[in-house]
């Protein structure tokens, strides 16, 4: 089971939690799990194409998973995700 770490603006889709765990054996699979368990998280996490949103970005162990293997990265039990939304502004 890995620990998924939820950042403030997805908290509200997950009962307000800053870690919630999730089965799966890879980064699709545990995001999959999460999205089944708080199914108010799909449309912020994945975009129509079922690929993560662009603006969101995965980490696992602290490594982007895009310079992994992307959804496929396998994931072991006690490993731990980080989900960013990509933030925008400036001036």
């Amino acid at each position: 089971m890995a620990t998924i770490r939820i950042p403030p603006v997805l908290r509200a889709s997950v009962g307000g939690e800053r870690e919630v765990d999730a089965d799966g054996e890879t980064i699709d699979a545990v995001l999959r799990s999460l999205v089944e368990a708080h199914p108010e998280t799909e449309a912020q996490i994945f975009g129509a194409d079922g690929e993560l949103n662009r603006y969101v970005n995965v980490y696992l162990n602290d490594e982007d998973v895009r310079v992994l293997d992307g959804l496929q990265t396998a994931v072991g039990a006690g490993d731990s995700l980080v989900i960013l939304p990509a933030m925008a502004g400036g001036a």
